[in-house]
């Protein structure tokens, strides 16, 4: 390397301030500079908890091209790294050499590239290494300690919404840019679990969508590797005799060369994780009238950028309102939670925003592409972000006699996921306007809120918002970028044709429809197109349930299945969710049909089954009944045993479809379901392990989320769900209004075909 160039620059970031009232870490920065030969190294600490942290390196040659690279350097304070990604670490003692991954191993003269890590410290010290050598050239400088921050204030109350700027990583990105079309998406760790199953431990771990596509497996319980020859058809490993509590990791084997170590598993020895949380006090509402609070929704999002999620919960007061009831409400919470029941933050949405399922919907997602998730919410004069600030005037009260709130200023926020600080506030848009506008004037129909997310430029999440679904109809799309959300267009049945009310869903589905490479959103009876402008409708009016997946396989595309409200319309009909075109339909029930489902439940017949409360048997893509025996329930589906078709979530149970009668799999007991008859999970999503799904109800007593997670073997392995981006915006959307179960893409179900791999990259 060029001795003469020199030039060093470590950068290293610490956590810094504590806040006592709510738990909240947040971080402090610190710059060193420093000169050596032929090389820089940017380190820094991206995020920090107890007991463990994260880490980003980007490696800039400065010399002659080199094709193939180590980099190596010391901890001085006993860290200990556990997981790394984009290069193969290893550690002995404090020396930690870092190798190319092959496909950044080529650095040109200027070129950079970046890997990350997480480790374990001692919570008491975690400085940046003092030193670097780039294949074996050194590149040294001093460090100097990080120095604490102070700990920030409560501010006072203004008069108007400010936008809170935090601090945030940029993206980090490696030498190699993202494959063309390819959709950013979290990066996230093998999500190693072990569940106590019999007399053994079911071992599972993720397939991530940035692996090479001929990755192989070995398992170790401690020091000892469990498989003879590494695993290539699943991304399980069920350990026969093993003790309760085994320590277990899993190393990827890419061209027969085996990888660094993943992280520890979770231990889940009694079949689910109990995370704990912490209920907020009760209070009175202005009549006189107390309540307390139950664990509602939650989404999930890797919030501190470790490669593991954590948890978003909604708390819903005990008085909670459909908007057809009036009535005050106490106030609507959100928190956030490590796996182990650290509260990083909670937010107090205030007394102007009133309680109920179609009133918050909450996405937690990574928008600007920074490695961390933020969360959008609704919000309004008096609302608490999570540092303690208040949106607008804390003293505005909004609320009429009857509980509604149909004046005063409404906003749209994003809160920085990590800190729950209010980053950008803007108006929120589609403003209310005149009430009556929306359908009615006591305040029912106004107040009628979805939320999701889409790709609506093919590669970046945006955030939808959408307001009334009845008598007018208003969807606005926002980007959020360099810290502030800007509006990229909004649809107005106002302007578009009044052929465009009454025809939503109390929920909504995204899905790249049209096969454009872009996203669309499925409202219902019919479909906006990525750019705002309205691609099809049935006109065949309002639901409150409807499935968008490949749920006829033997067809291109994908496919709508939806029942209806309207005594006139359909009870149910599929239809080709490009065109809109209806495929097969059932007759009118003359009635308000609101359950159904469409999904492979039943292996006797190809492709996904459809059901309703209002029908009777099971349905094939074709709309001929295959079994006239309905299933236990119309509720959720989830993916639980080990076989693809998909299995019934109802209440607190899953069960198996069988044409003579269910077959019961989990009976979960101390915990209860959500939303009322809905009888919903708190979220069910492919959280960890393997491809299939984990679900999260409440314990009855509200102080800890359990999450249960299958204990049957799997006899193949798909990519995990969270990186298809159907499926993971689905997630993201699930606690919209009457939460639904969320779609892959690609087809799950008996007789499958290989799913495609997906084109995704991971900042």
């Amino acid at each position: 390397m060029n001795q003469r160039r020199t030039r060093f620059r470590l950068l290293a970031a610490g956590i810094v301030a504590t806040l006592s009232t709510t738990g909240l870490v947040t971080a402090g920065a610190l710059n060193a500079h420093a000169a050596s030969a032929g090389c820089r190294v940017d380190y820094s600490v991206a995020s920090q908890w107890a007991g463990g942290f994260g880490a980003n390196v980007t490696v800039t040659n400065l010399g002659d091209p080199i094709n193939g690279w180590h980099l190596t350097w010391s901890f001085t304070a006993g860290q200990t790294i556990t997981q790394a990604w984009n290069a193969t670490v290893t550690q002995s003692g404090a020396a930690v050499t870092a190798v190319d991954a092959g496909y950044n191993a080529a650095l040109a003269t200027g070129a950079n590239t970046s890997f990350g890590f997480n480790g374990t410290w001692n919570n008491s010290s975690n400085p940046a290494p003092t030193s670097f050598a780039l294949n074996a050239v050194a590149c040294t400088g001093a460090v100097t300690s990080p120095t604490p921050s102070s700990t920030p204030t409560r501010s006072s109350p203004t008069p108007t919404p400010t936008r809170t700027t935090s601090p945030t990583p940029s993206p980090t990105g490696g030498s190699t840019p993202p494959p063309s079309g390819a959709r950013q998406m979290e990066r996230l760790g093998r999500g190693l679990i072990s569940v106590r199953s019999g007399s053994g431990n079911l071992v599972s771990w993720r397939l991530l969508g940035t692996d090479p596509q001929n990755v192989a497996f070995n398992v170790y319980r401690g020091s000892t590797k469990l498989n003879s020859t590494p695993i290539t058809a699943s991304t399980n490993y069920y350990d026969s005799g093993a003790a309760a509590g085994s320590a277990y990791t899993v190393r990827a084997v890419v061209n027969g060369t085996e990888q660094s170590a993943s992280e520890a598993a979770l231990q889940l020895t009694s079949g689910y994780l109990n995370v704990p949380i912490q209920p907020p006090s009760g209070g009175t509402t202005p009549d006189g009238v107390a309540y307390t609070y139950t664990a509602n929704d939650a989404s999930v999002g890797d919030l501190d950028g470790d490669g593991q999620y954590e948890i978003v919960l909604k708390w819903d007061p005990t008085n909670s309102k459909d908007n057809s009831q009036s009535g005050y409400t106490g106030d609507v919470y959100v928190d956030a939670y490590r796996l182990n029941g650290t509260r990083l933050w909670r937010i107090d949405l205030g007394r102007n925003i009133r309680a109920g399922a179609h009133y918050t919907q909450f996405q937690v997602y990574n928008y600007d592409g920074d490695g961390h998730a933020e969360v959008a919410m609704k919000t309004a004069d008096g609302t608490v972000d999570g540092t303690g600030r208040v949106i607008g005037s804390a003293s505005a009260d909004y609320r009429n006699s009857s509980g509604y709130v149909l004046s005063g200023p409404e906003y749209l926020t994003m809160f920085n996921g990590l800190t729950g600080a209010a980053m950008s506030t803007v108006n929120y848009d589609p403003p209310r306007g005149t009430v009556s506008d929306w359908g009615d004037s006591y305040g029912n129909r106004v107040d009628r809120f979805l939320a999701g997310t889409a790709y609506l430029d093919g590669v970046h999440p945006s955030l939808i918002e959408s307001r009334g679904y009845y008598t007018r109809t208003v969807i606005a799309a926002w980007d959020f970028r360099n810290g502030q959300l800007t509006e990229r267009w909004k649809f107005d049945s106002n302007s578009s044709g009044s052929q465009y009310t009454d025809q939503g869903d109390h929920q909504l589905s995204i899905a790249d429809v049209d096969q454009d490479g872009k996203d669309e959103i499925v409202f219902g009876a019919m479909a906006i197109n990525d750019n705002g402008a309205p691609l099809w409708n049935t006109r065949l009016g309002h639901g409150d349930a409807e499935d968008v997946g490949d749920l006829d396989p033997s067809r291109p595309g994908l496919e709508v299945y939806k029942v209806d409200e309207n005594t006139s319309s359909p009870a149910g009909w599929m239809a080709d969710a490009k065109t809109g075109a209806i495929i097969w339909q059932f007759p009118s029930c003359d009635c308000d049909n609101g359950r159904g489902r469409s999904d492979d439940i039943y292996a006797g017949s190809p492709g996904a089954e459809s059901w309703s409360a209002a029908t009777t048997g099971i349905y094939n893509t074709h709309g001929q009944q295959v079994s006239s025996r309905n299933p236990s329930s119309d509720n959720f589906t989830i993916w639980w045993d080990g076989d693809p078709v998909r299995e019934l979530l109802d209440a607190t149970h899953i069960d198996k479809y069988g044409t003579g009668g269910d077959t019961r799999q989990l009976t979960a007991s101390g915990v209860h379901s959500n939303n009322s008859t809905k009888s919903t999970p708190t979220l069910t999503a492919d959280l960890f392990g393997d491809w299939r799904e984990e679900v999260i109800w409440p314990t009855t007593d509200d102080h800890a989320l359990r999450i249960y997670s299958t204990t049957y073997t799997a006899d193949r392995r798909i990519v995990t769900l969270m990186h298809n981006p159907q499926y993971r915006t689905g997630v993201a959307w699930q606690n919209t209004a009457y939460n639904q179960p969320p779609h892959p893409s690609f087809f799950i179900g008996d007789g499958m075909a290989t799913p495609p791999w997906p084109n995704i990259y991971t900042p």
